[in-house]
């Protein structure tokens, strides 16, 4: 199996079928928002697909990097879902599963990193942890554990 990024959809095609209006002039178009449901901060590259969101800073690109954001998949997924894999008469690897996308282990790594960052830095302060907070400190070091596992 390969990737063709020629079989990706038109980016103008694309972005009105995920029901964005874009604007009627110009390589970069404004839309709305679908991340952070903002009126017209979104551009959209209309010859790449490159878009960002000029509000929430979302950005990405191609179509192929809005799909797999905006809809939470694995690069593999959503390229099929968009047509642009391909079969190559090459045999597929065997890839471990892994219970949470990229993007969303990303977002779970940061902030339970913050949380221990809290906790350490009242404790630099001599501020003592509770026992719940040390029990959520422990939790957080098993979830940052369990992704570095999982990802290895």
């Amino acid at each position: 199996m390969a990737f063709d990024r020629n079989l990706l959809p038109e980016p103008v095609a694309y972005f009105e079928g995920q029901d964005l209006k874009l604007g009627v002039r110009g390589k970069w178009r404004t839309t709305e928002c679908k991340f952070h449901d903002g009126s017209d901060s979104m551009r959209i590259n209309t010859s790449s697909g490159a878009w960002v969101c000029m509000s929430c800073g979302v950005k990405g690109g191609d179509v192929l990097a809005y799909h797999m954001q905006f809809y939470g998949m694995e690069f593999v997924a959503a390229a099929k879902e968009l047509g642009a894999w391909i079969d190559d008469g090459k045999p597929t690897p065997n890839l471990k599963p892994t219970a949470l996308s990229p993007h969303a282990a990303l977002q779970v790594l940061g902030f339970e990193s913050t949380l221990i960052a809290i906790a350490g830095a009242n404790i630099a302060n001599q501020v003592a942890l509770t026992p719940v907070d040390i029990a959520r400190v422990l939790a957080a070091t098993q979830r940052i554990n369990q992704i570095v596992e999982d990802f290895s």
